[in-house]
């Protein structure tokens, strides 16, 4: 392995990306924390310091090209080389598609995946030089449809094919490309959704939980869980796979 052991995770002020920038400090790496503004960040790094850990705050718009150079070069800079990212910065603007606006369509198009590949050239720099490195990519259960996340259903289908080229481009300079799929998460984003289908966050929760085969909603842990395997060593012969991480199969 590179003798850089810094990760960055986007969109970690909170939730599924909060929970992977403490997993994986707590797996030893020293972690960019990145989001919207440095001020969003500031609960997940004193986190992580509390901890034990070494993070550092960083403000960017991933969508915007020269915010993320500077980002990722910041991290660099302060951290040392980044040797994994995980490209889990996302937004949703949910609505049929009759109603959905142009700017709601770019919007998520643009912080998904637009953001992902921005973020990705960028570290990849980094990783190539090294000989080693890990890129984890969020889709999630949505990729394969849901109703009123047209917008977000292709940014999240188009994360796998991301995945999945990348992973055959970057395979022989010793980095590993891999998606995680989430099923229902309990984070803020999952609660806004029950907010605005006019649901109670706890019945929805309930709802969701009998359909899935393990009874219960997921955990952001859970996807940290995954996002550190594939950060890890021994993972190296995995490469360009999504993993469904939803409590049971996915059709």
């Amino acid at each position: 392995m590179a003798q850089s052991r810094v990760a960055i995770v986007t969109g970690a002020a909170r939730g599924i990306g909060a929970a992977v920038a403490k997993r994986l400090a707590e797996d030893g790496y020293a972690v960019g924390v990145l989001d919207l503004t440095e001020d969003h960040c500031k609960d997940t790094v004193a986190a992580i310091q509390q901890a034990g850990g070494t993070a550092l705050a960083v403000g960017a718009d991933v969508s915007n090209a020269d915010q993320v150079t500077a980002a990722v070069s910041k991290v660099a800079e302060e951290l040392g080389p980044p040797a994994v990212l995980v490209n889990n910065a996302g937004i949703l603007r949910d609505n049929l598609l009759f109603k959905m606006s142009e700017d709601d369509w770019d919007l998520v198009l643009n912080v998904h995946l637009r953001g992902a590949f921005l973020m990705s050239r960028e570290v990849q720099k980094y990783q190539t030089e090294a000989g080693w490195g890990r890129i984890v990519n969020l889709s999630s259960t949505s990729a394969l449809g849901n109703r009123g996340q047209a917008n977000y259903s292709a940014a999240k289908a188009g994360m796998q094919g991301f995945t999945k080229t990348l992973a055959i481009e970057l395979g022989k300079f010793g980095i590993t490309v891999n998606a995680i799929a989430p099923g229902f998460i309990e984070t803020d984003m999952t609660a806004a959704t029950a907010e605005r289908v006019g649901v109670d966050f706890e019945q929805f929760k309930q709802g969701a939980a009998a359909a899935i085969p393990v009874q219960r909603v997921g955990q952001p842990e859970d996807i940290a869980a995954m996002a550190s395997f594939f950060a890890r060593e021994e993972s190296g012969f995995v490469s360009g796979q999504v993993i469904y991480v939803a409590g049971g199969p996915q059709d």
